[in-house]
């Protein structure tokens, strides 16, 4: 049976609102999300788990220490200095590497990459149990032999590098699960399926070659995040050829992301990676409100269908999807896809 994870405390923070194109909009990360989905969770007869407290070691594995004392701190330090309801950055730095910042405007300029990750009150709170739902899926099948486990994850985290939240992202639980898995697996992969490219996740693992990152995403040349993401970005380094992007163009469906699935299947086939983690985007879906590609439910049941031939443990990560009258439906098909694929194929030993 697989295991789902999600905690309440993730439903504490609410960004409220971001600017696009000038205008202040709302943001459409709401809590209203992981109900709906927590409800196609329920409909597979899964039940949530509550994940334990794993402590702040994985996370700083991925993130640094700036960062994260940043995020548990900004909040107070904005309000102490007559700051607005939400800190929000109105200054970024030309590039990060001179001395670091001291005042609380600096700060928040450092570490939040653009105006739709706001912090608040709550918010760390919420990030942290987030990443502790994506520990406890990837223990359950790093520590316990399970084939798969599902994390749902909100907020999410794809977009959010070592020191730098992004994208409604504030920890990347999929990159943390993936390094919880390295401590297991010489290799792992990073297969994300969202919307966006995960920019965060890429930055992060850009560099080496013991985590292979691959993502399906439509052209960052039209769509944010817009400065990566591009096919001829392959990793530096020993990393070299270990970073894969798929951008597909705006508009294009099932057939389009099938094809690139299949590319992507066939690359990770050749590294064999001894587990993967899935970065479960569900905003290429033709209802979502971002709109940028058009994915039917009956897609994600094959793209699960796809994904679950893989032969080794397989943590499930939710990264995007926004509220519309099919995402309950898309995750609903997707994991009732990949489990009954999944169930037909044995991990391989570790």
């Amino acid at each position: 049976m697989m295991h789902a994870y999600f905690s309440d405390d993730q439903l504490r923070h609410h960004g409220k609102t971001f600017i696009v194109a000038g205008e202040r909009k709302p943001i459409p990360e709401v809590p209203e999300r992981a109900e709906i989905l927590s409800g196609a969770v329920s409909r597979l007869g899964l039940s949530l788990h509550t994940p334990r407290d794993f402590g702040m070691d994985p996370i700083a594995a991925i993130h640094d220490a700036n960062y994260l004392t940043f995020l548990q701190t900004i909040y107070s330090e904005w309000q102490a200095a007559g700051g607005s309801e939400l800190v929000i950055p109105n200054i970024h730095p030309f590039d990060r590497n001179g001395p670091y910042p001291r005042h609380h405007v600096g700060k928040a300029g450092f570490h939040l990459g653009d105006t739709s990750c706001p912090v608040s009150e709550t918010t760390w709170y919420s990030a942290y149990a987030s990443a502790q739902t994506a520990i406890a899926a990837t223990r359950h099948v790093r520590d316990d032999g399970a084939n798969t486990a599902y994390a749902l994850c909100r907020p999410p985290g794809h977009h959010a590098s070592s020191n730098i939240a992004g994208g409604f992202c504030y920890l990347n639980n999929s990159a943390i699960a993936a390094q919880e898995l390295r401590a297991k697996y010489d290799r792992v992969a990073i297969l994300d399926v969202d919307l966006h490219h995960g920019n965060g996740t890429q930055h992060i693992f850009y560099g080496r070659d013991d985590v292979m990152t691959l993502s399906i995403h439509a052209d960052p040349s039209d769509f944010y995040p817009f400065f990566w993401g591009h096919a001829q970005e392959r990793g530096e380094g020993a990393g070299v050829g270990f970073n894969h992007n798929d951008p597909l163009p705006l508009g294009s469906g099932d057939t389009a992301f099938l094809g690139a699935l299949d590319r992507a299947l066939a690359v990770m086939d050749d590294f064999n990676p001894g587990a993967v983690v899935i970065a479960l985007g569900l905003d290429a879906s033709r209802d979502d409100p971002f709109g940028g590609l058009t994915v039917s439910p009956d897609g994600f049941a094959k793209i699960g269908e796809k994904i679950g031939t893989l032969k080794c443990p397989t943590v499930l990560v939710q990264e995007g999807g926004y509220v519309s009258n099919t995402l309950a439906e898309n995750l609903y098909q997707f994991i009732s896809a990949f489990r009954t694929t999944n169930d037909k194929n044995a991990p391989k030993n570790a």
